[in-house]
């Protein structure tokens, strides 16, 4: 393998700066066309549940206090809510509550759902192009979920932390941070494109190499003349 001289290769790279910055401006100029005007943006909204003490039992009886048991109990059932959130009963109710144009399986690929670990809390959210749209279904999934519950484990014990609300601005575009990483791609682009046009130039740039490279002793060196044309009287 070629040997490369990281000074030669310096210099090759300052000699081209003005090919370097006019491929980060192209890169960056289409980047920008692209989130200007082709990206599609996505809005989310998110709300929130807490798994309280059951309201049903005893007879139908609030509970007086919530009890160590009854953390318990909702912790271990944090993870199973949680795959009911994102289950087909819970989508179908939602879109035909909602008369939405989704099949289950288009809704559900909107439907994100995360809990931390050691609290009872799961957070709901929705993406969608419509900012109303995304809040609306976050907050029917978390109004259909109360109910089946109820049916499901005849408990009571989801409530309500947050209301899905209408997102301010697209889930999916920053230009500020979309701008930066244009600039660095078309940096590392450029570099690649400069140091291949580099390593595959055979032309002789330097004494030292033809001396590295054929053996040969340089007795003299024909300096690069620019001569300055001058006016004519």
């Amino acid at each position: 393998m070629e040997e490369i001289n990281l000074k030669e290769l310096f210099n090759y790279f300052k000699n081209r700066i003005v090919l370097i910055l006019i491929i980060v401006l192209v890169v960056v100029l289409f980047g920008s066309i692209y989130s200007l005007f082709l990206k599609v943006p996505v809005y989310e909204s998110m709300s929130s549940i807490v798994l309280v003490s059951d309201e049903g039992q005893a007879g139908g009886n609030s509970s007086s206090s919530y009890s160590q048991t009854d953390a318990q109990l909702n912790k271990n059932l944090v993870s199973t809510y949680s795959e009911i959130v994102k289950s087909r009963r819970i989508a179908e109710a939602v879109i035909k509550n909602l008369s939405l144009n989704y099949s289950v399986d288009e809704l559900l690929e909107e439907v994100k759902v995360t809990n931390s670990d050691n609290t009872e809390i799961i957070k709901i959210s929705v993406i969608d192009k419509d900012r109303g749209l995304a809040a609306d279904i976050a907050n029917e999934i978390v109004k259909v979920f109360s109910e089946e519950i109820k049916s499901i484990y005849k408990l009571q014990n989801v409530s309500v932390v947050d209301v899905a609300e209408e997102a301010d601005g697209p889930y999916n575009i920053n230009y500020i941070k979309e701008f930066v990483i244009y600039v660095l791609a078309g940096t590392v682009l450029a570099c690649a494109v400069i140091f291949i046009i580099y390593y595959f130039d055979t032309t002789i740039k330097s004494a030292e190499e033809i001396e590295n490279g054929l053996g040969l002793a340089v007795f003299g060196v024909v300096p690069e003349v620019k001569r300055k044309h001058k006016d004519r009287k």
